[in-house]
């Protein structure tokens, strides 16, 4: 089922499969996480930060970052941090529990094509991952392929993060790893070549190349990119499109650089494979690029699940221009007021690898801030070729620009374009649009099939580890000086000048110890850490907010309440009486269940504000020992109950009732004595 599938899943399966999946587990992919208290604690994903701040409760089903507040449960952790759709997410969390997401609108026949196609992606990237492991195993072997990434400054912590292999020369060498090699998946998957004509003769696609593991957003792999070591023809090869890969929505590097790109704020498209690697080595880890093909609107979509900022750099020749322009076109769709899309032109003689090495990290980080908006390359893009003195040249510039300025969404950013357009064009910028309007009405007229009417016409619409993937005793420096601490690299166990980049700021974990003293949270060099954000300051929350926020957290402590806890908290004005009300219900109706459930259950109910504010911010953290957190909700009931007596206390002396008033009074006594029980004598 494909993220865009016009399926609505009921909110009664999305309420099951948050009850049955594992919030540690699904996070614990991503992040490592380490026992602290109730809790699971670990370096927050979303935002840089030397000491963990990012909890994981069990209890709730619930992640929170005390550092940059982002929180959530297992669907919304895989939409934000590993980029997926919600569809995406859902099946996916579906696929490792045993649930079938509901489909009633698909034929059974659909539905049994669906599942055979899920089954054969699963199946295509295990037979990729095991042909990974071979590559990487042949590279430590390989002094020839160690030296040609050592001669690019490429270390062994950038090649083991990256999962560098190679592909030893030979027509059959992964008939060592696939004793069937005649196995149709070996085709089916890219890895192995069937030549027709000679009888069906196979033999591997990837021969003596240095290769770059293409994965998903998921970190599976799912094809290969192949560099010659010489001069051979083609330079690079990619695996062709396969069930599971397809060139037009994957970007090479964006598994390992999604947490890079948020802590940069933007992402930095490139267009090879070793721009990308190299990058990583100098500083830059935000880098991904097109996997041989000019970039698509879905390239784009990809990644501004992760950032909101991209930064097209390409080579600054020709062919860098033209994938630039190709570029824009991908853009556009995707240019709201809200984002950034910029353009970086190098000098003609420069990829972004080569002008790092020669300028310098800083003056790189320079030219992406001067970096090319998007509103002017399209103007340049509209008026290349176009004298702009002339009418003709002004009519020209024009008719480019329609197209492009068509396909930006409506906003501010789109109606200024018209403006400066307008002004180019020496025309009133009403006029400019009517005749836009016009051509794009008599375009539309003429798409449309015979016949139809305007309704029918078409509308073009793992952590890494520091051990080198080649082993210890590969010596020799790269050809430049890193910037950071000199001494011994153990990914070629030699000393020279360390190129560890410094953009993880999210520390490495060390050791097996505890929080205190032993495998503290380190960060890899000395560079200075970013200012953490804050959160907004949170306003005192109220008695029947805290037992609010207990109840929802720990719904089993309703089985203890007395009935006159029940009363009072039911009688509590709106919003919260019926939100006890509505809470007390779920439990008769559904027994204990989780926060992450109970949020969903509450969608577009009249209860969802209140019970979403008192569960949000740093404050609504209720985990600790379960005794302790019972005993504290028995004492704000209490006290919640002693508020109530006092307005009926004073209502029964007005009105001369002193039976009421004893009887009141009798209560407020006893519960005055479970909030503060007489010191022992």
């Amino acid at each position: 089922m494909g993220e865009n599938t016009p399926v609505s899943i009921p909110q009664s399966f999305i309420q099951e499969l948050l009850s049955r999946v594992d919030v540690v587990d699904i996070v614990g992919r991503y992040v490592q996480l380490k026992k602290g208290g109730a809790n699971f604690m670990g370096l927050c994903p979303f935002h840089g930060e030397k000491s963990p701040s990012f909890s994981v409760s069990p209890s709730k089903q619930f992640y929170h970052c005390f550092g940059c507040g982002k929180n959530g449960n297992a669907i919304s952790f895989l939409m934000d941090h590993a980029g997926m759709g919600f569809i995406e997410a859902v099946n996916d969390l579906a696929q490792s529990v045993g649930l079938q997401v509901p489909d009633d609108d698909i034929s059974p026949q659909e539905r049994e094509r669906a599942a055979a196609a899920r089954q054969k992606q699963a199946t295509l990237t295990d037979v990729l991952e095991k042909a990974a492991d071979a590559y990487r195993r042949h590279l430590r072997e390989s002094q020839r392929a160690i030296g040609y990434f050592k001669g690019r400054g490429v270390s062994g912590h950038v090649a083991k993060q990256y999962g560098l292999g190679y592909a030893p020369e030979g027509w059959r060498s992964l008939a060592s790893v696939f004793p069937a090699y005649d196995d149709p998946l070996l085709e089916e998957s890219g890895l192995v070549i069937v030549n027709d004509e000679d009888g069906g003769k196979r033999y591997d696609r990837f021969r003596d190349r240095v290769m770059f593991p293409i994965r998903n957003v998921k970190g599976e792999c799912i094809g290969f990119g192949g560099r010659v070591l010489g001069d051979d023809k083609p330079k690079y090869l990619n695996s062709p499109e396969t069930p599971v890969f397809h060139k037009g929505r994957e970007l090479y590097g964006l598994f390992e650089a999604r947490t890079p790109i948020r802590e940069a704020g933007y992402a930095l498209v490139t267009e090879g494979y070793m721009d990308v690697v190299a990058l990583a080595q100098l500083g830059f880890p935000n880098a991904v690029a097109t996997l041989g093909t000019a970039c698509t609107p879905e390239h784009v979509q990809k990644l501004l699940r992760f950032t909101d900022a991209v930064v097209f750099s390409f080579d600054g020749d020709a062919a860098g221009r033209r994938a630039a322009r190709k570029a824009l076109d991908g853009a556009l769709p995707h240019a709201t007021d809200t984002r950034s899309i910029k353009f970086l032109f190098l000098p003609a003689e420069h990829d972004p690898d080569s002008y790092v090495r020669e300028h310098g990290a800083d003056a790189f980080s320079r030219c992406i801030a001067e970096a090319m908006p998007l509103s002017r390359f399209l103007i340049e893009a509209a008026s290349d070729g176009c004298d702009l003195a002339t009418a003709e040249g002004r009519a020209h510039m024009a008719s480019n620009a329609r197209p492009l300025w068509s396909a930006l969404p409506d906003g501010v950013l789109r109606r200024q374009l018209l403006g400066e357009l307008a002004q180019l064009t020496q025309l009133p910028a009403n006029d400019l649009a009517a005749l836009w309007s016009q051509a794009s009405a008599h375009d539309t007229h003429r798409r449309a099939p015979a016949g139809a009417g305007a309704g029918h016409a078409a509308h073009a619409q793992p952590h890494p580890t520091d051990d080198s993937p080649w082993g210890a005793g590969a010596d020799g420096a790269p050809p430049w000086q890193g910037s950071h601490d000199a001494g011994y690299d153990a990914n070629y166990g030699s000393a020279y000048p360390s190129t560890s980049a410094p953009y993880r700021k999210s520390g490495d974990w060390k050791g097996k110890g505890d929080w205190k003293g032993k495998g503290p949270w380190k960060k890899r060099d000395d560079s200075p850490w970013p200012p953490q954000p804050r959160l907004p300051a949170t306003p005192m929350a109220s008695r029947v907010d805290h037992a609010a926020r207990l109840l929802l957290s720990h719904m089993g402590f309703l089985e203890h309440l007395a009935q006159e806890d029940h009363t009072a908290l039911c009688a509590q004005p709106a919003p919260h009486g019926p939100l006890f009300a509505w809470l007390e219900a779920q439990f008769h109706e559904h027994g204990p269940q989780p926060w992450a459930v109970l949020r969903e259950s509450l969608r577009g109910h009249e209860c969802e504000a209140v019970a979403v504010k008192v569960m949000t911010g740093a404050h609504a953290q209720t985990e600790g020992d379960e005794a302790e957190l019972r005993s504290e909700l028995t004492d704000l009931l209490a006290r919640i109950q002693i508020e109530q007596i006092k307005e009926q206390l004073q209502y029964a002396l007005a009105s001369g009732d002193l039976n009421r008033w004893r009887e009141l009074d009798a209560r407020s006594r006893a519960l005055k004595a479970v909030v503060a029980p007489p010191a022992p004598k």
